[in-house]
Parts: structure tokens; sequence; C-alpha cells
């Protein structure tokens, strides 16, 4: 066959419905840790977490101001959804993500419900939130980084989120992953993997909590130019 034929012959193939050559999907390196497992998304009253002060705090912590774009990823019911809306204002706007379909449906009946007319609600997967790109000032990711699967595959996704100088603000407990926290130094290699670098670092008022905010210190790597974290 001369190499006019076989190059005709392949064009050929390619053509039929079925036989188009798919984009090979990016592959991620696995993270050398555990993976907490989901629990249910009321992770206490809302009236506990209120006399905690810990949404007040922060929020406050994060200088979130009137006006700013945020993003709550792994929203869940809405605890944190539905504060940071008044913060920013009607100038502001809040987007709520959460890879459960109930979930959503029932944060979009809540925003609904409290005429929350600057928030929206939308679902993205577990290795993806599907966020707009450079499109917030904050990107919150309250107790919910260690049920992340996927970390490489999550970060690389989410960091393209944020505007220029905007931050990725986690709210986790300084505690094993295998018992829903994550210890600091864990998430400083995961985030640094990804040429994300801490800009603050707090402990919360009376608990392990603690918030850690990041911003973009250099150029998205390539999937497979990842290097992942020690166990």
């Amino acid at each position: 066959m001369s190499t006019r034929t076989a190059a005709l012959a392949a064009a050929l193939v390619l053509s039929l419905p079925g036989c188009r050559a798919k984009p090979s999907e990016p592959q991620f390196p696995k993270a050398n840790r555990p993976v907490a497992p989901t629990v249910s998304n009321t992770f206490s009253t809302e009236d506990a977490r209120d006399r905690l002060g810990e949404a007040e705090e922060v929020i406050r912590l994060a200088g979130v101001k009137r006006g700013m774009w945020v993003a709550d990823v792994g929203a869940g019911e809405g605890y944190y959804t539905v504060r940071l809306a008044p913060v920013v204002g009607p100038k502001g706007r809040v987007l709520a993500e959460d890879i459960v379909p109930d979930t959503r449906d029932t944060l979009s009946e809540r925003v609904q419900r409290q005429n929350l007319d600057n928030v929206a609600v939308k679902l993205g997967t577990a290795d993806d939130p599907m966020l707009p790109r450079e499109s917030f000032d904050r990107v919150f990711l309250v107790h919910m980084y260690h049920e992340v699967q996927s970390p490489y595959a999550f970060l690389w996704h989410l960091r393209e989120a944020a505007k220029p100088g905007g931050q990725y603000i986690v709210v986790d407990s300084d505690r094993p992953i295998e018992r829903h926290g994550t210890p600091p130094m864990l998430l400083k290699c995961e985030f640094a993997a990804l040429a994300l670098k801490p800009v603050r670092f707090a402990r919360l008022t009376g608990s392990d909590v603690y918030l850690m905010a990041f911003q973009v210190a250099g150029p998205r790597p390539a999937p497979d130019a990842i290097k992942p974290c020690a166990s």
C-alpha cells in the first residue's frame, strides 16, 4: 500500500461514526494520603455554629468586602453562602457550588426562599468545580478539602477561577484526614504542587480550626508535571 493510499484509508476510518479519535484525558498523580469519607451536608445546627462565631471570624480574616465576587465551593446547604451574600452586597456576587444534585437543588430553593438575588447556585464535579475563569476575589473551601478524592486534579481546575490577586480561602481542622481535618503542612504541600503559595495563616478562636489563604505564584503546571507530596 502506498503512503498516499494508507493516509486516505486512515482518514476514511476517522470519518466513520464512532471512530473519531477522542482527545486524551489529562492524567493527574494520585495523592499519597487517605481521603475522609463524605458525611452529611449538615455540619451541625446553624444556631450552634453561629454561637461559635466561626463564619463571622472567617469572613473578616478573608477580607471580604462589599462588591466582591466570591465562590463557595462545596457549599452544602449554604451555611456560608447565605452569610457571604449580605457582606458582598447587591453589587457583589456569590456563586455556590456543590457536586450532589439534591444538595444543589435544596440550596437553590433556600436562595429563592430568602430572596438572595446576588447568589447563583451551580453543580460541579468531584474533580472540577467548573467555575468561570478569573472571576472571583475570594474562593472559599470550608471544611471540605479533606473529602477531595483527587486533590491535584481538583486544584488544577480550581486555580484558574480567581482574579489576578484573588485568594483561595481554606478553612479546615488541624487534625488527621481520617478525623475530618487536614494538617496545615500537607495543605501547603498540595497547594504548592499547583504553584499556589500561602499568604495568610490564622487559628480560629477557641478551636482546632484554622484559615489558610493562598494566591497563584506561578504558571499552572501540566498535569503530568505535578509532583505529588510524600505521604
